[in-house]
């Protein structure tokens, strides 16, 4: 019938929406595919162009060619020879099985074990130039990958298209690692490593993982995070974009993108670069390092499959990694080093282009700061942005002796980064596994439908409570610009908060005050926002415990007894305070 239909989701179409849905291609990267499949040569509207027939044949044949040696290297690894490419994978955790999923395989230590293969399948020494496979010398070409462990380079469609092959011996003077240079095939900065394997998992979950390296994805997949994938020789640029965008059907209704760096000065480079890119997309996105500086694949390693999955699931977003990686390396202990670290992260925020993104960040820097008016950082960002003066955070270099990190909050972006035409962006939802994002959304929940428990010294709590989520976090600085005063009046509570939180979060005010509370009696209700409100405030409590504790461990107690002994004190009644809320709940 030329149709196809799932009886399970009721999907159907014809042939080119079903290659369209298997590929994730578009409508004319359909037709050309089935077109050159038949040898059928196109007409396009228009007076444009497409491949003709001797162009479709002559890359039939370069596929032809990488399908036979990938083959090829592929029964090379159950070969003695390959006995130390067989080593390092079982080294790196991959048993056989995983090494046929990826179709690992060997290229030989001779010059011409493959261009003989190929020259026996009839491929001309003209053809095989063509293919990157192989290396020109005075005596004609031979080998470009000898003594190495190969890995296949496929497309979104699985036809093999090149090759990234790593050193195994002492004595080979080449890169550790070398791919294929530029072909008709192969153009790296439209390659993806595994996207072939992963593309599925990807459209299905909306979300794209980036690591760096080939055992990094093998290592992710192998640990049930399907969705990774990695650039081969060069940094995620536009056109990795492009087909990202695409799998994740990025049209800001959702999705995410999380890049997994190294936790090495490379990694954090490599991640600042991302941030360069960010805003190509409108899926949120977010930062994976992991400080002990392991891979992926030494994760997996060293501490199993979970580990992996704590990796990614201990995501930052982009915007807050950059802002805190400019932070980092100033003295924020110091006057000083604050107003420099100010002055250093303004550009990077009127880098954001989305205003109400950009206007939680503000929120944010100024809680990072400690600085007691946020209006400050607003007005330095906006003038920014209105000079043009917006750009990357500086790489980081080496940190000034006493720098203090500034612990990072968890949770996520409080509002999808939307396009930069001015439309207003939709509100994006915390992740449901993020506890702390979640308690905040309650939290908020709670304070604009029962501000009645917000009277007395509850006010004096809520009011001096920091959110990790930038929009949450503007929520509750326009109920602080608000007041108490209003709180006995839940109709012009509300109404005054909307009034004050920037125009783009309205609807969120709106949803936090009508979405019903998961209680049906009075009494639940009251008893529920009652725990809602002490969760609040002992979370508050943890992190005033974390800021002492840094200062008290950078002290030196024989040098200023009188601090230290005040520190204690401190944190002594902070402890008396948190159980004392752990008893009335």
């Amino acid at each position: 019938m030329g149709r196809y239909h799932c009886f399970g989701c009721g999907e159907d179409g014809d042939v080119i929406a079903f290659v369209q849905k298997q590929d994730h291609s578009s409508f004319q990267e359909a037709v050309e595919k089935l077109a050159a499949r038949i040898g059928y040569e196109l007409r396009y509207e228009d007076g444009g162009t497409g491949p003709n027939r001797e162009e479709v044949g002559r890359r039939q044949r370069l596929l032809d060619a990488h399908k036979i040696a990938d083959e090829f290297f592929r029964a090379q690894l159950l070969t003695p020879g390959a006995a130390e490419a067989r080593t390092f994978l079982h080294g790196r955790g991959f048993d056989r099985a995983a090494a046929e999923h990826f179709g690992c395989g060997y290229a030989p230590q001779g010059w011409d074990a493959l261009l003989k293969h190929l020259r026996g399948r009839g491929f001309t020494d003209a053809e095989l130039k063509l293919t990157g496979m192989f290396s020109e010398g005075n005596r004609g070409i031979y080998d470009r990958f000898r003594g190495r462990l190969i890995w296949p380079i496929r497309d979104i469609a699985g036809d093999t298209i090149g090759f990234g092959a790593r050193r195994l011996y002492e004595d080979d003077q080449g890169p550790k690692y070398l791919n294929t240079p530029e072909t008709a095939l192969y153009k790296k900065s439209q390659v993806l490593y595994g996207i072939d394997l992963g593309k599925r998992s990807i459209a299905k979950d909306r979300q794209l993982v980036v690591v760096e390296g080939y055992t990094d994805v093998m290592a992710c997949h192998l640990a049930g995070i399907t969705t990774a994938v990695a650039t081969c020789g060069t940094a995620f640029g536009t056109e990795h974009i492009k087909i990202a965008r695409r799998l994740l059907s990025d049209d800001g209704t959702g999705g995410e993108v999380i890049f997994c760096f190294d936790g090495d000065a490379a990694g954090q480079k490599a991640a600042l670069r991302a941030f360069e890119e960010d805003q190509r997309f409108t899926a949120q996105t977010y930062v994976a390092v992991e400080p002990s500086g392991a891979d992926p694949c030494d994760l997996r390693q060293s501490k199993g499959d979970e580990a992996v999955h704590a990796l990614v699931q201990s995501r930052r977003p982009l915007f807050e990694f950059a802002i805190r990686a400019t932070l980092k390396q100033f003295n924020l202990d110091t006057v000083e080093g604050r107003v420099q670290g100010l002055k250093a992260s303004v550009p990077v925020v009127a880098a954001i282009r989305d205003a109400s993104t950009r206007t939680g960040y503000c929120q944010a820097l100024t809680g990072w700061l400690g600085m007691p008016d946020p209006n400050e950082v607003l007005r330095l960002v906006n003038a920014a942005v209105k000079r043009g003066d917006a750009g990357r955070p500086p790489a980081p270099g080496p940190q000034p002796q006493g720098q203090q990190a500034v612990p990072a909050p968890a949770g996520g972006p409080g509002v999808a980064a939307g396009p930069p035409s001015g439309a207003v962006p939709s509100y994006h939802r915390p992740d449901p596994r993020d506890p702390v994002a979640s308690m905040e959304r309650q939290a908020l929940e709670v304070a604009l439908q029962m501000p009645s428990l917000l009277e007395g010294g509850v006010w004096d709590r809520f009011a001096t409570a920091r959110f990790a989520t930038p929009a949450f976090q503007a929520v509750h600085d326009a109920m602080r610009a608000t007041g108490p005063g209003l709180v006995v009046d839940p109709v012009r509570w509300v109404e005054h908060v909307m009034h004050e939180v920037p125009e783009p979060l309205r609807p969120l005010v709106s949803e936090l005050a009508v979405v019903p509370l998961p209680a049906s009696t009075e009494e639940a209700v009251q008893k529920y926002c009652r725990d809602i409100l002490s969760r609040l405030f002992e979370l508050q409590i943890t992190r005033v415990k974390a800021d002492k504790m840094g200062q008290l461990q950078r002290l030196d107690p024989a040098s200023d007894p009188e601090t230290y002994q005040r520190l204690n004190r401190e944190l002594l009644m902070l402890e008396m305070e948190r159980r004392a809320l752990r008893a009335e709940a």
